[in-house]
């Protein structure tokens, strides 16, 4: 009897990550060794971002164009419109559907895990996912912040079994609307490797225009008090950035230019010497 190949689609979403300097092409890239198709879902963009994408002429992608509803810039929920528009395009007879942000990027390191672990759980239909542990970088791609969320469901069943909620960080049943979290278990395993998370590596400028955007997409354009000392200044360097861990492994193949162009940050001292280290170490816990 033949056994039937394993069938993965990638989906994503995206709308300005041009201008706002994602590393949405190294992104797309990173996933594209290990899918059988990319759905994109690009939205109505002032910048070049349709136009980058494709430019990358791979014949995995399939682009979709959709119209953003500024009715839904509350709470980050058109985020989550947005990614099951391109959930729902995937292959109805993949095994699974691997979802990847724009600012998130696989390690090659990873890709023969990722396959094995999807493969390991392919024919257990009551998996309703896989959860992926994060790298988060933040300012630099040298300093990573061990007090963001630890994982997140990036693999899911294609085909109507969940849907994306909330501000698309994670996913709920789509029976009963279930998020899918920590406490549930039984509906999800742990894939293997790593998600690196760079969204929050930009110039200071660009950092304050991602504060600038999710402010009118979380919060309707009415910043709150520490969001409106942000936008007052030209540029934000996280209050945290100066307490953060050292990273000492390796980049993605696929970052190696960006990381190369990228300005340097103002030098810190060792958090281990950092008294606010230590303040903040009281108040949130050591989370490494």
């Amino acid at each position: 009897m033949k056994v039937r190949k394993m069938i993965v689609s990638g989906f994503t979403f995206c709308r300005n990550v041009s201008k706002l300097d994602y590393p949405f092409l190294e992104s797309i890239r990173s996933i594209l060794p290990i899918v059988d198709e990319m759905v994109i879902n690009v939205g109505d963009s002032e910048d070049n971002t349709l136009e980058q994408i494709r430019s990358i002429r791979d014949p995995k992608i399939k682009v979709i164009e959709s119209v953003w509803d500024q009715a839904m810039r509350k709470d980050g929920l058109i985020y989550a419109q947005q990614t099951n528009i391109a959930l729902e395009h995937c292959r109805k007879d993949a095994d699974w559907a691997f979802y990847l942000q724009a600012d998130e990027v696989l390690h090659e390191k990873d890709y023969e895990g990722l396959l094995r672990s999807m493969a390991q759980y392919k024919d257990k239909k009551t998996i309703l996912g896989l959860m992926s542990r994060y790298k988060h970088f933040l300012g630099d791609y040298q300093s990573i912040d061990p007090w963001a969320y630890r994982r997140a469901m990036r693999i899911v069943r294609p085909g109507g079994s969940v849907i994306s909620v909330g501000d698309a960080v994670g996913f709920a049943r789509a029976s009963d609307n279930l998020y899918i979290g920590k406490k549930e278990r039984h509906l999800w395993e742990y894939a293997e490797g790593h998600i690196y998370h760079y969204g929050w590596v930009k110039s200071p400028e660009l950092l304050r225009e991602k504060v600038k955007t999710q402010v009118e997409y979380y919060w309707e354009g009415t910043p709150n008090v520490g969001d409106k000392e942000v936008l007052a200044s030209k540029k934000f360097i996280p209050e945290r950035y100066f307490i953060l861990k050292d990273f000492d492994g390796t980049h993605p193949a696929v970052m190696k230019e960006r990381i190369s162009q990228f300005p340097a940050f103002p030098p810190r001292k060792n958090r281990w010497l950092n008294p606010d280290f230590y303040r903040y170490v009281l108040r949130h816990g050591f989370k490494g």
